[in-house]
């Protein structure tokens, strides 16, 4: 068939995309992870575990419609940086290349309970519960998740004569989309997402910067690295050369001092599957031990040391991400109840933390002495705790990092990534491990430079082979417990940073709701990877990567019209 004319072959045009929509939506909202790895059952007196923010639609720092709080990319900050940049230009057309259109279609398989090594981080109540080097498992959860809504999709229409799109048919089909002027720069593949092999190729081999793609790097290496149901755990000690209490960060941003009833994530309410950790149920563990034993006032200090290295990242501008340290609470926002795209953080995190904590303390009876500082010396590893909440799983902490493109939650989970590898957690640690992790994986990693788990840093260099290849790993039966990087996709139209785009009016709206990716931004550069439903009802990963100076909402249109052209046709 040729190139562009599997729009009208799709059975009800825009119906089919409505269709897709409302199976990605209720894959979603029903069970935010798809068939990705259970979690287990919360510890008594920790707040429920939480997943990914999937309803808002408000954009976030990544797509805020050229806001100032463009995710990675306050102009006065990443200004510099881009325009300096030697790798990250996608220069001239790279190689092409096709596979016979002759395999069946094959979908991407639901997901067994996660397996993989232990983690120092995970909680007495998660471990892997399918890794044979692990002796405990996992709860599974009551109500099992759906599969990744694309893969039903493509189950559904696809039939068992499909073909692949060819070379040629996607190289006719997306000529007149890739000339327009305003992508600037391109590089760009697209493969198969069943196995990851490369079915048309721009640059695709030219490492180019990938903004907050790179997330997706972060996220196959921590998923490979940490048990998916492992927990944040923040606790409350005794301190026995002071004789007070120690409050020991975990690295969990996701910890809350609202009220349960006050809780958001991606501007929905927090529901049992996606509510964090509670800093007032803490306080109220810790409280009731201390009252226990007849104690009603107390020194308090608390305990950083998880993480070592600089707390500010190179581009920090007090807003895109807070100062990385093991112990917050609402990412470091000045106003935790703040839904903005970049909102103002608060300049020490953790004594914040420790102060807010004091503050519940006092509320429940317990009286702490004078201002809390931080330790001076580590918790000990056998002090007795008095109370510990835990955050949601890794799996869902994965979903909710990647739907709503947070950089703080990215940096704490590339952190959690260098201690499982026994690397330093710091920013030069994490890209280490994430470097060592996806290079054991087997992806090729020529071109690839990694200074930070975000995406922030204007230096990071990702080819768009690359990026497919991570979508293919996380899709591949051989990985199931990277399927959270799936799942965790915006939702085209509709959910986290694409929910402002493929809409009416950017000549892309009939792919909504057929597109699953992953947005990156910084000043003069836009990305996009993931995956998306052709009119065969085939599911085939892309990665689209620009630098141009065009107005970021008017690029940003652009490169949507190029993946709906995608999903408009075989391309056979």
């Amino acid at each position: 068939m040729r190139a562009g004319a599997g729009s009208g072959r799709r059975r009800g045009g825009t119906a089919a995309g409505l269709f897709g929509a409302s199976l990605l939506v209720a894959a979603t909202v029903l069970g935010a992870g798809g068939a990705s790895a259970l979690p287990s059952a919360p510890p008594s007196g920790s707040a429920s575990p939480g997943g990914p923010g999937v309803g808002g639609t408000r954009g976030d720092q990544d797509e805020g419609n050229g806001r100032r709080g463009d995710e990675e990319n306050r102009d006065d900050k990443g200004d510099k940086g881009d325009r300096n940049e030697e790798p990250g230009r996608p220069g001239s057309s790279g190689s092409t290349s096709a596979r016979p259109g002759t395999t069946p279609p094959s979908t991407a398989p639901s997901t067994p309970p996660a397996s993989a090594p232990a983690s120092a981080s995970t909680s007495p109540s998660a471990s892997a519960s399918a890794s044979a080097s692990t002796s405990a498992s996992v709860k599974p959860s009551a109500v099992a998740r759906p599969a990744p809504a694309g893969a039903v999709l493509a189950a559904a229409e696809a039939g068992p004569g499909a073909g692949l799109p060819t070379a040629q048919g996607l190289q006719q089909a997306l000529a007149t989309v890739l000339t327009d002027q305003n992508l600037g720069t391109v590089g760009l593949a697209v493969a198969d997402a069943a196995d990851g092999q490369l079915l048309y190729g721009k640059g695709e081999n030219t490492a180019a910067t990938p903004a907050s793609t790179t997330k997706l790097a972060t996220s196959v290496a921590a998923l490979s690295l940490i048990p998916a149901d492992t927990r944040l755990a923040t606790r409350v000690v005794k301190n026995a050369a002071t004789g007070g209490i120690t409050l020991v960060g975990g690295g969990d941003p996701t910890l809350t001092a609202l009220p349960a009833d006050q809780v958001q994530v991606a501007g929905v309410p927090a529901d049992p599957d996606t509510a964090p950790a509670s800093l007032d149920a803490l306080a109220r563990q810790t409280a009731a031990a201390l009252k226990a034993a007849g104690t009603t006032t107390v020194v308090l200090d608390y305990d950083v040391s998880l993480y070592t290295g600089p707390l500010l990242h190179k581009n920090h501008d007090g807003e895109n991400i807070a100062a990385v340290t093991p112990l917050m609470v609402d990412e470091g926002k000045v106003d935790p109840k703040s839904l903005a795209d970049a909102p103002a953080r608060v300049t020490d995190p953790a004594g914040a933390a420790a102060e807010s904590f004091a503050n519940l303390l006092k509320a429940q009876g317990v009286t702490v002495q004078g201002k809390a500082k931080a330790a001076a010396a580590p918790a000990a590893a056998d002090a007795p705790v008095l109370g510990r909440v835990d955050s949601p799983t890794m799996a869902r902490l994965v979903e909710r990092m990647l739907t709503t493109s947070d950089n703080t939650l990215a940096e704490a989970i590339a952190r959690q990534a260098a201690i499982a590898a026994h690397q330093p957690a710091a920013f030069e640690g994490a890209a280490a491990a994430v470097t060592q992790e996806l290079t054991r994986l087997g992806v090729p990693m020529t071109g690839v430079l990694l200074n930070d788990g975000s995406g922030l840093h204007p230096g990071n260099a990702i080819p768009p082979a690359v990026l497919v290849k991570l979508l293919a790993l996380a899709a591949s039966a051989q990985h199931p417990t990277l399927r959270p990087v799936l799942t965790g996709l915006p939702i085209a139209g509709f959910t986290g940073t694409l929910g402002k785009r493929f809409g009416a009016g950017s000549g892309a709206a009939d792919a909504a709701g057929l597109v699953r990716a992953k947005t990156g931004s910084l000043s003069g550069v836009n990305t996009l990877a993931g995956t998306v439903v052709d009119a065969d009802g085939r599911q085939l990963a892309f990665a689209l990567m620009t630098r141009t100076g065009a107005p970021v909402d008017t690029a940003r249109a652009a490169m949507d019209r190029v993946v709906a052209r995608l999903a408009a046709c075989g391309c056979r």
